[in-house]
């Protein structure tokens, strides 16, 4: 591990969302490099921020790398329904907080305020839906839920999208807006326990890994497909016990 002082390229996990409150690239669509403003020595967040290594050419922070650890293993936590998956998700939304806002990236840094309050529901929302055998407990949404997440999908990128683009901060206004909104999305129905949120992250994946390969970032769109892969386990383990569940409260209001 080595410190930043060189300045390498920040990692698509840093830029992809950056240009939600200001413009950071050309015409030509190439993404510049930040200037990450750290001491030469600090402790604790500044030392995780300051030190870090090259990947595929992109420079990642030890608060970046260990941010990103943390969101997978988010997934991971989640297909299992424990109640570990928030305090992991609130260390992640702050470390990553710590890295937005070190490259001067408010976009980024502000989409890890919404997700931490987010998070901080999650948590409380799941304390309040556990169950004795089958943990917290988890369902599909009924029609309007999913009615509500595919109006909320639509129109937050939409009215995203026009605002990115008329302020001209993004060079790719459309897919920064969907996944901006459909990250909110997902988490939101995760609070809530629905199944039908993993299919919202597929949905975010199927953006986000062309937009790194398409940006050069491959170590990135390495990430997001490791990403994709524990949404799916994910996914399959929550239709599983919401089965499961529906089967057991139907089998007991017939014996009442």
């Amino acid at each position: 591990m080595y410190s930043g002082d060189t300045k390498p390229k920040h990692s698509a996990l840093v830029y992809s969302m950056s240009h939600l409150l200001r413009g950071t690239a050309g015409q030509n669509g190439v993404l510049p490099q930040a200037d990450s403003g750290i001491p030469e020595r600090g402790a604790g967040l500044q030392a995780l921020l300051q030190y870090g290594f090259t990947a595929f050419g992109e420079w990642v922070s030890a608060a970046e790398f260990v941010g990103q650890l943390c969101a997978l293993l988010v997934v991971v936590l989640a297909g299992r329904r424990t109640m570990g998956t928030w305090p992991v998700q609130v260390l992640a939304t702050v470390l990553l907080f710590a890295v937005y806002t070190s490259a001067h990236l408010g976009g980024l840094a502000a989409r890890q305020v919404v997700i931490f309050a987010i998070s901080v529901y999650g948590w409380w929302a799941w304390t309040r839906r556990k169950d004795a055998l089958y943990g917290v407990t988890v369902r599909t949404g009924t029609r309007t839920e999913r009615l509500v997440l595919v109006v909320a999908l639509v129109v937050g990128t939409v009215s995203t999208a026009l605002l990115l683009s008329a302020l001209s901060a993004s060079w790719a206004p459309w897919p920064d807006a969907w996944i901006f909104v459909g990250s909110v999305v997902a988490f939101a129905g995760q609070g809530l326990g629905l199944v039908e949120f993993w299919i919202v992250w597929l949905a975010v994946d199927a953006v986000g890994v062309p937009l790194q390969i398409a940006s050069g970032l491959y170590f990135s769109a390495l990430v997001y497909m490791v990403f994709a892969a524990l949404v799916i386990h994910g996914w399959l383990e929550w239709q599983r016990a919401a089965h499961e569940r529906g089967v057991t409260v139907r089998q007991e209001a017939s014996s009442r």
